[in-house]
């Protein structure tokens, strides 16, 4: 119980510190491309990492868990950052936040091809709910909707469901805060080249809104929120912690409004609503 307890802890910490990642990138895209905002994230907590890793001797990883370690880096380090930084070129932030609501679904799934784990057949039913509410808003949201960005956001939360679960499961052996550096670390060569390559033609025109937004999705979505949602879901099991992140828009849509002065309509709020009571039948009967 005790694990259970602390694994919910864990995740929800994670969730909160998630919350600010969208509404971050999009004041940060106004200032960076989306290619060197997604390098340059995580060149900086890669960097922080290493030191870490350094700093307490952690031992290197067993080849075997480099697999592991490259789709991590593919899901959460390159391809979750560099879709939805794309994405929010066609979207708003609060539009974007409600697709997280699909994330729970997508880390379940992957929960169960990777991690081994095998929810209730009722946990489907309000994961699908969850997810179907989430699609309906996307589909009948007005003028809000574009194409690229909905089908990027998708995109971007499958392969995030993918290195959420192959976290989750390299955790329990090598711990949580371990994952998510040795894989910033693997992916470093790479990022620093694109980050180089993709550096800004000037500096001067770069307001300190989009740096505040470089530094937040860096140090803490990049890493502290892992640090702790990655233990979370180790603890708690993947598809059951894992359905928190649909309390993830009621933070998000909050900082979109009270930080970006986004306008939340009523229909935001009511699918949210309705996606956070399928979280607490889903949760029932997670395991």
């Amino acid at each position: 119980m005790k694990t259970s307890t602390d694994g919910w802890g864990s995740g929800l910490l994670g969730v909160i510190i998630f919350s600010g990642s969208l509404p971050a990138t999009r004041i940060a895209v106004s200032g960076f491309s989306p290619m060197f905002l997604t390098s340059a994230r995580a060149v900086i907590a890669a960097l922080l990492g290493a030191a870490l890793l350094l700093a307490l001797r952690q031992p290197k990883p067993s080849r075997d868990d480099l697999f592991s370690l490259a789709v991590i880096a593919l899901g959460v380090v390159v391809g979750f950052p560099l879709l939805t930084a794309i994405a929010l070129q066609y979207i708003t932030s609060a539009h974007s936040i409600v697709f997280i609501g699909l994330l729970p679904l997508s880390t379940a799934i992957f929960g169960v091809l990777r991690g081994g784990e095998r929810p209730k057949p009722l946990f489907w039913l309000f994961s699908v709910l969850g997810s179907a509410t989430v699609v309906g808003f996307a589909l009948n949201s007005g003028a809000e909707v574009s194409l690229v960005g909905d089908l990027l956001m998708v995109a971007a939360v499958i392969v995030c469901g993918l290195g959420y679960a192959e976290g989750a499961k390299l955790s329990r052996r090598l711990g949580g805060w371990q994952v998510i550096s040795w894989a910033l670390v693997l992916s470093l060569p790479a990022m620093a080249l694109i980050a180089l390559v993709s550096l800004p033609e000037s500096w001067a025109g770069i307001a300190g809104d989009a740096w505040a937004g470089l530094a937040y999705v860096s140090v803490f979505s990049m890493l502290i929120g892992f640090i702790f949602w990655y233990r979370g879901l180790a603890l708690g099991g993947i598809a059951a912690v894992g359905q928190l992140q649909l309390l993830q828009p009621f933070f998000g849509l909050v900082l979109a409004a009270g930080l970006l002065h986004e306008k939340v309509s009523p229909l935001m709020v009511f699918t949210t609503l309705a996606i956070v009571l399928c979280v607490a039948g889903a949760r029932k009967f997670a395991r």
